[in-house]
């Protein structure tokens, strides 16, 4: 079973952990181990490759008043928001291939699915895939609920970048300033929403970690000394 390091980061602006994952990206084309970057990000709405700023419903003065930074990803996906109370993970994983990238790409975002519903059943969730919508969704009294955000980029040399954003503890009105990638007909939620009480983000994490081993048939190694790398400032 391949080894896959975590890293539990502390929160890092979204265009710093961008250059992070770059930087592993290469290092990991190379040689391995994987790596599961774990972190959270200052309130942020970040636009992917296929995102329109007509999903932006706020003027810069309103971004400015709400300290808010809008960002570009260099992902795939539209506009989606990152801030306290989200677990945001990037794994940084070498895909075996099998000559068809698409299918490797839509493969990969499948199990980054499952993970994340696999996680979210410890705590009695039902989280789902819909067909046509990427990321994890819940039922609600309102209708299906988004509670985790996907949005990845492959690598010519098969190395992965971004991620998902995980809303455990998040602000949620957060997400009134934008149309969340871009669907009008389905809400966000979180997971403290949906159990009624504050989550501990640590024994998320936790979970989280276990989930994704299972399904990407990694182990899960303990988060290894990156200082020394110059990868992160001191």
């Amino acid at each position: 079973m391949e080894r896959c390091e975590v890293w539990r980061l502390p929160t890092l602006p979204f265009e710093q952990a961008q250059a992070l994952q770059a930087r592993l990206a290469a290092l990991r084309a190379e040689s391995p181990p994987d790596r599961l970057l774990l972190l959270s990000h200052p309130p942020t709405y970040t636009l992917g490759s296929s995102g329109s700023t007509a999903h932006l419903l706020l003027t810069p003065a309103e971004l400015a008043q709400r300290g808010i930074v809008l960002a570009r990803a260099d992902r795939g996906g539209d506009i989606t928001y990152h801030g306290p109370g989200q677990l945001v993970g990037y794994p940084i994983l070498r895909l075996a291939g099998s000559g068809d990238l698409r299918a490797d790409v839509l493969g990969y975002v499948r199990r980054l699915e499952q993970a994340v519903i696999r996680a979210l059943a410890a705590y009695g969730v039902v989280g789902k895939a819909i067909t046509g919508c990427t990321g994890v969704w819940v039922d609600t009294p309102a209708g299906p609920a988004k509670i985790c955000a996907i949005g990845v980029r492959v690598t010519a040399r098969l190395v992965t970048r971004h991620g998902f954003a995980l809303n455990l503890n998040t602000d949620l009105r957060a997400y009134d300033g934008i149309i969340p990638c871009g669907i009008r007909d389905k809400g966000v939620t979180s997971l403290a929403a949906l159990l009624g009480a504050p989550v501990d983000e640590d024994e998320a994490a936790r979970r989280v970690v276990e989930a994704f081993g299972v399904v990407f048939g990694r182990r899960m190694a303990a988060e290894a000394e990156r200082r020394r790398t110059g990868l992160l400032p001191t």
